[in-house]
């Protein structure tokens, strides 16, 4: 396995659980340049999964369907954002189109079902993104046409590490393109080699802050040696599978708001970030809600967080999930959540 190149175990393993494998070019790669968006995914998804709505849209629009509805969901992107949109579909025309459907809690509804599984993961890599230039990302993880994942990999082998690839989302990434303005396409990038990973929700040139997605060792930063595989496999082997990218999309990411104040206190401006667990979060709140469902109520848990290690999100997040925990026959497990703080 360790024989092929860093991104290609990346796209086999991928393609194995499910995505498929997709190559921009020809009208698909321009119209991706010109929409930061895979055009023809998108709109399979949509009348795979919406025949209806589809045809009622076709009908109000003739032979401008395509192109309006693309105008549509660019204003609706620009105003609230991929997330909002992914979340909770866009309206054209008093028509409602969903653009992802989440897994469904249980089978009784087997439209949901249906359309849950038509779903289109698809794997890109070196993608050609631009009109103004020919530089490529290594490798774009696309839901049904929204290209949400992008990594830029790097192989120690050849005396790069992620630390390379993070300059490269600094310096060589201009945040003016479409596909890297801030909330509008990308969700989260990643800086991967084969030991260690860095993750940002934002590209700003040389502002851009990066954060260690990293499963921490011997009490420590880094990875643990994986036999027969890269420390860094569990981002394509776990959290880059397709359940669990639905779970990071509907119950996790989100955009923080934060008032900016004047000396007198008076709002002078909004600050947005878009919030992507780190590892260590995403792995407590899965481990506690996973042990609960097998073990069932009653039992302690001790979660150590270092200092400014996001406690207050692991909190929110595990909370929100308990407060929504349903046992196999569908009954809640949990009658109320309290949350009691010190601070």
């Amino acid at each position: 396995m360790l024989f092929r190149s860093l991104e290609d175990n990346i796209e086999r393993s991928l393609i194995e659980s499910g995505y498929k494998k997709r190559t921009l070019e020809g009208p698909a790669l321009s119209d991706f340049k010109t929409h930061a968006l895979d055009v023809e995914m998108l709109f399979t998804f949509l009348e795979d999964t919406q025949p209806k709505h589809v045809e009622r849209l076709k009908k109000i629009h003739g032979s401008n369907f395509k192109k309006n509805v693309l105008n549509r969901l660019n204003q609706e992107l620009n105003r609230r954002g991929v997330i909002d949109c992914l979340r909770h579909g866009i309206k054209d025309r008093g028509v409602t189109l969903r653009l992802v459907y989440n897994k469904p809690p249980s089978t009784l509804n087997k439209l949901l079902v249906e359309n849950y599984n038509k779903n289109i993961f698809t794997v890109s890599r070196q993608v050609y993104y631009s009109h103004q230039n020919n530089n490529s990302l290594d490798m774009v993880l696309f839901l049904n046409g929204f290209p949400i994942v992008v990594m830029e990999l790097k192989n120690q082998l050849t005396g790069q590490t992620y630390e390379h690839a993070e300059r490269q989302l600094k310096n060589d990434r201009d945040p003016r393109e479409l596909l890297f303005q801030f909330k509008k396409r990308v969700i989260v990038y990643f800086a991967v080699d084969t030991d260690e990973i860095s993750m940002t929700t934002e590209l700003k040139k040389e502002r851009t802050f990066f954060l260690p997605f990293n499963r921490g060792h011997n009490g420590g930063k880094g990875n643990p040696v994986i036999y027969n595989n890269y420390r860094t496999s569990y981002l394509w082997n776990n959290i880059l599978q397709k359940d669990s990218v639905l779970d990071l999309l509907f119950r996790f990411v989100y955009v923080e708001k934060k008032d900016i104040r004047d000396s007198t206190g008076e709002i002078i401006s909004t600050k947005e970030t878009v919030i992507f667990p780190r590892y260590h979060q995403l792995d407590v709140v899965r481990k506690i809600e996973d042990d609960i469902l097998k073990q069932n109520v009653g039992r302690n848990y001790l979660v150590q967080h270092s200092a400014g290690s996001g406690k207050t999100n692991s909190i929110a997040w595990l909370s929100h999930r308990l407060a929504k925990l349903h046992d196999e026959q569908n009954n809640p497990i949990f009658d109320s959540v309290i949350v009691i703080t010190d601070r």
